[in-house]
C-alpha cells in the first residue's frame, strides 16, 4: 500500500504491487499458461466454454465475452474439489502479485513470508480492531484490557468461546506464546524488534488472563502492537502447533491434509497457487457459534494478481472484478463508464479516501550531500507540490506540510504548530530560496544550468514504485528546472536500495500515526539508524539526540494526554528545521467498488472503516457487505 504500504515486510515485494498478470489464468486452474493470453468465447460457438485462446490486444470489444467466461470459470471450481459457489455470493478482488503471480503460494505462515495483503487478512483476527475513520476501537478476541497505574503492566482478558479453525480453543496461552515467540526470535520475525524492546515478561495466568510486564512504561502497547489498524498489528499464532516449531521464520505452515494454516477468522484458504487464491467462508466460525457476530454474506473470496492497468480498467468497467486499486485517470474512466461503480468519495473527486500513508521524499541523511539540512531544504524549495497534484493527480490530491494523514484526531496537533510552519514553510515553492541554500552550501550552476561542485554535478536519482509513476516524472522535471541533475527511476531492486541507503532519494510513505502523534515521530528515531549498506526499516537514516529524547518521553505519555501537544511542538521544531525528509502530499486509495453484487461498501457517508482488502481491517468490510441477490 498503494501501500500500498504495504509494507514494510519486504521492500522487494512492494515493487510488484502493480505487476503484470493474467486475469483469467488467475481465475481458473490450468486455463492458460502465459500471462499475455486470455480465453475468450468464439462468436460462432457461444454455447461452448472455450474454443480459442487469443493474445489480448482489444479487450474493450471483448469485455462481454470475457465476463461470461469469468463467471463460468468461477462456477467450474468444483472440478478441483471445491464446492460450487455462484457469482452473486463471490467477492472477486484484484491486487498485488509479482509479474502476475503470487510469490508466496507454498506458504501459510504470516511470520514466514506469507503476505497478509493478498486476501489472507480475511483469515486473521486480532485482540481488537481500531477503525480510524470511525475513531472506534472494537474489542474482538479480547473482552477487556487494563494497565496498572504506572503503565508497566498490561492485563488482557481473552474472549471465552473463541476457537481456532481446527476446533482447539483460543486462549490467553496463545497470546502469551505469540509475544514470547516474538521476543525470542527478535529481530528475525516481522515486528518483533519493538516487542522485545518493551516486553520484560509475558505469562498466561489462566486460560483467559494474559499479563504483560514492560521493561519501561508503555501506555500504548495494546493499541500499537495488539490491535489491527490499517496495515499494522501483530499476528497471533496457535501455541498447540507453533510450540513444536524450532524456527518460526522458516516454518511453512502449509499442509492442506492437516488443515494448515489454521486461523480464528471467518474464512479458510482453500485454493492457494501462484495465479489465484480462494478463501471460503467457515460456517463453523466461533463468533457465529457463540452469537458474537453473524456470518458474513460473502461465501467465497477470489483474489487475482494484478495485470497491467489497462486491463484492470476494463475489468472494472465490465463488472468482472468487484474491487481493485487504480490511478486517478483509471478510476475516473471507470466511474464515467460504469454507473454501478462507486468510490469512497462517491462518484466525484478525489475518487477515494486519504490513506494513513502520507508521502515524503527521503534521502540517505548519513551521506553527502544530503547530510546537510541546507541541501534538503534546497530540494524542498524546488518542488511545486500544487502543480504536481494538479497535473499528476488531476487535481485529486492535496499537499501536506507534515508527514501526517489529515485525520480529525491529529488536527489539534497540526494546528498547534502553525507558528513553526510559518517559520519553516516546508511546502513553499521558491526557486530563489532553493538557489540561496545551494549557494550557501558551496554549489554553483555551470554553463549547462546544473548545480555542480568540484567539477561534479549534483546527483539526484529519485526512486519510486510503479504506482508513483503518476507524479514521479513531474517531480523530477521540476528538479531539473531548478538546476539538479535529476531523473526518476523505478529499478527492479528499488526496495533493496531503499533499505540499504544506496539511492540518492526515494519516495515513500509514513506509516505511523492515526489518532496520536507518537508513531510517526518514532519513524525518525535514531534507534533505527545503521550504516549505509545495512538494511533497515524505517530507512530515513537521520539522527538527532535532542529529538530522540523528546520522542522517548512521548512514548511514556498516554494517548490523548494534554502534555503531548507541548512535546509534539518541541519535536516538530527540530524536525522542520532539519527536514530529514520532505513532506509531499496526502496519499489516497482509489478503488472502484462494484455495487452489482455487493452493497454497503465503506464511503464518506458510511465511514465505518477503509475498504482496502490488503489491510488487516478487511474482515470489518466483509462483515458489513450486503448481497444484492438474496
Amino acid at each position: 500500500m498503494i501501500k500500498r504500504k504495504m509494507q514494510r515486510r519486504d521492500f522487494l515485494a512492494l515493487s510488484g504491487l502493480l505487476g503484470a498478470g493474467a486475469m483469467l489464468s488467475a481465475c481458473q486452474p490450468q486455463v492458460v499458461e502465459k500471462i499475455v493470453k486470455e480465453t475468450v468465447v468464439v462468436e460462432k460457438e457461444k454455447e461452448k466454454i472455450v474454443k480459442e485462446t487469443v493474445v489480448v490486444e482489444k479487450q474493450v470489444e471483448k469485455k462481454v465475452e470475457v465476463t461470461k467466461v469469468v463467471e463460468k470459470v468461477v462456477e467450474k471450481v468444483k472440478e478441483v474439489g471445491l464446492k460450487d459457489v455462484p457469482r452473486e455470493k463471490t467477492l472477486i478482488l484484484m491486487f498485488g502479485g509479482n509479474v502476475g503471480q503470487f510469490p508466496d503460494a507454498s506458504l501459510g505462515n504470516v511470520y514466514g513470508g506469507l503476505s497478509h495483503q493478498n486476501g489472507v487478512a480475511s483469515m486473521l483476527e486480532p485482540l481488537a480492531y481500531y477503525c480510524a475513520f470511525a475513531a472506534k476501537e472494537i474489542l474482538w478476541l479480547a473482552e477487556s484490557y487494563q494497565y496498572n497505574p504506572t503503565y508497566t503492566e498490561l492485563t488482557i482478558k481473552v474472549r471465552k468461546g473463541a476457537e481456532w479453525s481446527d476446533g482447539v480453543p483460543f486462549t490467553a496461552k496463545d497470546v502469551a506464546f505469540t509475544i514470547n515467540m516474538l521476543v525470542k526470535n527478535a529481530p528475525k520475525l516481522l515486528n518483533s524488534g519493538p516487542i522485545k524492546e518493551w516486553v520484560k515478561e509475558t505469562i498466561a495466568a489462566d486460560d483467559y488472563t494474559c499479563k504483560i510486564t514492560f521493561s519501561k512504561p508503555n501506555p500504548r502497547f495494546f493499541y500499537d502492537y495488539l490491535s489491527f489498524k490499517f496495515d499494522t498489528g501483530n499476528y497471533l499464532v496457535p501455541e498447540h502447533i507453533f510450540k513444536d516449531v524450532e524456527d518460526p521464520s522458516t516454518f511453512t505452515f502449509w499442509d492442506p491434509a492437516k488443515g494448515w494454516p489454521v486461523s480464528t477468522g471467518p474464512y479458510k484458504l482453500t485454493l492457494h497457487s501462484q495465479t489465484q487464491r480462494f478463501f471460503d467462508r467457515r460456517d463453523d466460525w466461533w463468533a457465529a457459534k457463540i452469537g458474537f457476530a453473524k456470518l458474513p454474506e460473502v461465501e467465497r473470496i477470489v483474489v487475482l494478481p494484478s495485470p497491467d492497468e489497462s486491463r484492470m480498467i476494463q475489468s472494472a468497467i465490465a463488472g468482472i472484478v468487484d474491487c481493485e486499486h487504480l490511478s486517478v485517470a483509471g478510476i475516473k474512466e471507470v466511474v464515467e463508464k460504469n454507473p454501478k461503480v462507486i468510490t469512497h468519495s462517491g462518484r466525484e473527486k478525489p475518487y477515494g479516501y486519504i490513506d494513513w500513508w502520507p508521502l515524503s521524499m527521503g534521502f540517505n541523511d548519513l551521506e553527502e550531500p544530503f547530510k546537510d539540512p541546507n541541501i534538503r531544504w534546497a530540494v524542498s524549495y524546488a518542488l511545486d507540490r500544487k502543480q504536481i497534484c494538479e497535473v499528476g493527480y488531476l487535481g485529486a490530491a492535496v499537499p501536506t506540510p507534515i508527514p501526517y494523514p489529515d485525520y480529525a484526531p491529529l488536527r489539534k496537533y497540526r494546528d498547534s504548530i502553525a507558528d513553526l510552519l510559518e517559520k519553516y514553510p516546508s511546502n513553499e515553492f521558491s526557486l530563489a530560496k532553493s538557489a540561496e541554500r545551494m549557494q550557501g552550501a558551496g554549489w554553483a550552476k555551470g554553463s549547462d544550468g546544473f548545480w555542480a561542485k568540484a567539477g561534479k554535478k549534483f546527483p539526484l536519482e529519485v526512486g519510486g514504485f510503479t504506482f508513483m509513476g503518476e507524479f514521479g516524472p513531474i517531480l523530477a522535471e521540476q528538479l531539473v528546472k531548478a538546476g539538479f541533475d535529476a531523473k526518476y527511476t523505478q529499478p527492479a531492486d528499488l526496495g533493496t536500495r531503499y533499505a540499504v541507503g544506496k539511492i540518492d532519494s526515494y519516495l515513500f510513505g509514513n506509516g505511523g500515526s492515526i489518532a496520536d502523534p507518537y508513531l510517526t515521530l518514532n519513524l525518525y528515531h535514531g534507534r533505527y539508524v545503521k550504516p549505509t549498506g545495512e538494511s533497515i526499516y524505517p530507512m530515513w537514516r537521520w539522527k538527532n539526540d535532542a529529538y530522540d529524547a523528546i520522542v522517548d518521553e512521548m512514548a511514556t505519555v498516554p494517548m490523548g494526554d494534554p502534555k503531548l501537544v507541548g512535546l509534539f511542538h518541541k519535536a516538530m521544531e527540530i524536525f522542520l528545521k532539519e527536514l530529514p525528509a520532505l513532506p509531499l502530499f496526502q496519499f489516497y486509495h482509489r478503488m472502484p467498488m462494484n455495487t452489482e453484487y455487493w452493497t454497503n461498501w465503506p464511503t464518506d457517508e458510511n465511514n465505518y472503516v477503509n475498504e482496502a482488502w490488503w489491510h488487516l481491517t478487511f474482515p470489518i468490510v466483509l462483515m458489513n457487505l450486503k448481497s444484492t441477490k438474496k
